[in-house]
């Protein structure tokens, strides 16, 4: 056997069988990555005894791998086997004598995952196998999937009958290719999801494993290395440098930016290096929370698979520190200011903060990473939650706040005397709420108030969805700029099938004519289906998820008219959205019961394999414009009108609110724009006039005339 980072163990056939049972036993326990637990050992013991009875009644040649990784699921497969041309995923259930769904999703997981993007893999068979050893019974049919994707349906038996599977595909399919030889260090160019990519970054230290992908993953490796070298040219030059991170939705701004934060603190070594800190800033709650608590579940169970004490709450402690509300961290600074402001000038007071040798009165670490920075508030925004006492932490007044959002956060990090990096992670067309700045709030301060800062962005930023494409008219007079193609991603991560959903998405709702050919491009591999009735969209998301693929329904904040369809809004509240995100789907409260609806505030930053978008009226297509209408909450529609810059802020708003959910998905969605309510009552007048045909028509037929196809 020759040693791989890949695996734990891996032999021809012929050479497994030649091995003592404990020297294999040894290499599996000396390849491991912590101390094995008794548990552990027995299970692998098991493993190699059957292992080694099913290849010698198999009589033929091929490979043998135990623990092979997929970090992409921060997991590894018990046992491949290479065999004829065929690729079985085999999960060992020890000891087990029932089969349960939880585990035949896994074992389907591993498939799934290696299909999509494994690519020595992709075009072969792949049988995922259960084995409950004590289980009784097994599969006697083998059926490949509805997918005609060459992953065959799993298959489930004790160890007894696992010769018999296992020859019963071997029959099914007798002519297959053979296997590269390299299988085993294959290219591994998985997508995660950003729930996925953190997990895997907080254990590891290190996305380097989950985000191959082949040139793709240029651009993110690109990116990572600029910014990380703007941090320490700015360390050994002390001065104060910004980053802005651009891209499409769904490019890898989040990871960019959480990858910065570990690579920063930890620097390659096991515990954070003192005075080197970053800190990953977030305004969006959902965000936050799933993230943390997805973390922190982790954390708690690979804690208690190795006997060490901690409960959860200690598991969220540990993981706030990395990440935290955006607003915690402004309302620190906040509590240091003298107050009231006076002459519309902040100033540190010494009664309410400690100066520090190096931060002064700056916040200990010296790099802020801001996710989702042109969410910042606007001056008026800021200034006016601020009057009312409304900070995120306590009731504290701040009267006359004289600065943005934006602004303030560069002041708080200006107030370090050595040295700071800020990192701004921007989506472009995503402000979806009113008092969000922009990235253009951002430009005003640096040129107004810190022109001694130095600034790092893209000379690409040209798109409307950039301050109106005005970004670098907005810095031509900035001596401090450097430009770099690096800090713009512009090609979608999100969506492993289709690369240029983010295109079709941006021609869809400005009415360009490149629509149509952009849908024909990705349709094949990114299903983009129509429909007009919510159980025909339902029906179509079920049959497409399998294994613990998620899926869900979207709608706008603006949405009004959704009951009718049997769909209700997910409440308000972190928590909800972390029990939407996370649970399984056998919980009522997983987006997979299709039953509650989340808005974009719910699900910006985050994503679904996936998804329904329930088009509602409060947006509508008519004669290649779209209108605008906000419902009274109780008869009608108000359309939005008129040029007043808050009303035109206002459409914008609820443009960027569907470009966010046209681009949560990562592997299809279907759009369902509802018929409405045709009926009239024996008087003649409506039976429900807020649903008025009229009011989707339109939609419906310009998605249409798009070629998108009809379920």
């Amino acid at each position: 056997m020759t040693e791989s980072p890949r695996c734990l163990y891996h032999n021809s056939f012929s050479d497994f069988l030649r091995e003592d049972e404990n020297a294999i036993l040894g290499l599996l326990c000396d390849h491991y990555h912590g101390d094995a637990r008794t548990t552990t050992r027995d299970a692998w013991k098991g493993e190699i005894s059957i292992m080694r009875e099913l290849v010698r009644r198999l009589d033929t040649d091929g490979r043998i791998i135990f623990e092979y990784d997929i970090p992409r699921l921060g997991k590894r497969i018990d046992v491949v086997l290479l065999l004829r041309g065929i690729i079985f995923c085999l999960e060992f259930k020890v000891g087990e004598s029932q089969i349960l769904e939880a585990d035949v999703d896994q074992v389907l997981d591993y498939a799934l995952d290696l299909k999509n993007f494994h690519k020595f893999s992709q075009e072969h068979i792949i049988a995922p196998v259960l084995i409950a050893t004590k289980y009784r019974n097994a599969s006697s049919v083998v059926q490949m999937s509805v997918y005609d994707d060459k992953v065959v349906n799993p298959l489930v038996t004790g160890a007894a009958g696992l010769f018999d599977v296992i020859s019963s595909v071997l029959q099914k399919f007798p002519n297959e290719p053979p296997i590269d030889s390299r299988w085993i260090i294959s290219p591994y160019a998985p997508t995660p999801t950003i729930i996925e990519a953190a997990r895997s970054l907080y254990e590891s230290h290190s996305v380097e494993n989950i985000t191959r992908h082949e040139a793709d993953q240029v651009y993110t490796d690109q990116t990572i290395a600029y910014v990380l070298d703007v941090i320490h040219e700015s360390k050994a030059q002390q001065k104060k440098s910004i980053c802005f991170v651009t891209g499409v939705p769904g490019a890898g701004k989040t990871l960019v930016g959480l990858d910065v934060a570990i690579k920063q603190t930890y620097q390659g070594h096991d515990e954070p290096v003192e005075d080197e800190g970053a800190v990953y800033l977030s305004g969006n709650g959902p965000l936050v929370a799933v993230l943390t608590e997805a973390l922190a579940r982790d954390n708690y169970e690979r804690c208690r698979e190795q006997n060490i004490k901690k409960n959860k709450t200690d598991s969220r402690r540990e993981v706030g520190k990395s990440i935290q509300m955006i607003h915690r961290y402004r309302d620190n600074m906040l509590a240091k200011i003298k107050n009231p402001v006076e002459n519309g000038i902040l100033e540190i007071d010494p009664e309410k903060a400690v100066k520090m040798e190096h931060a002064g009165f700056g916040e200990v670490e010296h790099v802020a990473i801001f996710d989702e920075a042109q969410r910042s508030w606007t001056h008026k925004r800021l200034a006016d939650y601020l009057k009312r006492g409304g900070t995120y932490g306590n009731k504290l007044k701040v009267p006359n706040f004289p600065m943005s959002e934006a602004a303030f956060l560069i002041w708080s990090l200006d107030q370090r005397e050595d040295w700071a990096t800020i990192i701004c992670l921007v989506g472009g067309g995503q402000e979806i709420n009113t008092g969000e700045a922009g990235i253009s709030e951002w430009i005003k301060a640096l040129n107004e108030m810190f022109p001694h800062w130095n600034v790092y962005i893209s000379p690409k930023l040209t798109d409307a969805e950039y301050a109106e494409g005005k970004v670098n008219e907005l810095l031509k007079d900035n001596p401090n700029v450097t430009y770099s193609e690096s800090l713009h991603l512009a090609v979608s991560l999100r969506s492993y099938r289709a690369e240029k959903l983010s295109a079709f998405v941006h021609a869809l709702l400005s009415f360009d004519d490149s629509a149509a050919a952009l849908y024909q491009e990705i349709k094949d591999k990114y299903p983009i289906m129509l429909t007009r009735d919510m159980a025909t969209a339902r029906r179509w998301l079920h049959e497409k998820v399998r294994g613990t693929e998620r899926t869900g329904v979207l709608v706008t904040k603006e949405s009004a008219r959704f009951k009718p369809l049997a769909v209700h809004i997910l409440p308000s509240g972190d928590e909800n959205a972390v029990h939407w995100f996370l649970e399984d789907k056998s919980d009522t409260r997983s987006s997979n019961y299709l039953e509650d609806a989340a808005t974009e505030i719910q699900v910006q930053g985050l994503e679904l394999d996936y998804t329904c978008l329930l088009w509602d009226a409060d947006m509508r297509c008519d004669h290649g414009k779209w209108r605008y209408y906000t419902f009274n909450g109780n008869t009608k529609w108000n359309e939005l009108t008129g040029n007043s810059e808050s009303k035109q802020e206002r459409m914008k708003y609820m443009l960027n609110a569907y470009r966010v959910l046209l681009t949560r998905a990562r592997a299809g969605m279907v759009i369902c724009v509802p018929t409405g309510n045709p009926n009239k009552n024996p008087s003649g007048f409506w039976e429900d006039s807020t649903r008025l045909p009229e009011y989707y028509d339109g939609t419906y037929q310009y998605l249409k005339g798009i070629g998108i196809e009809e379920i």
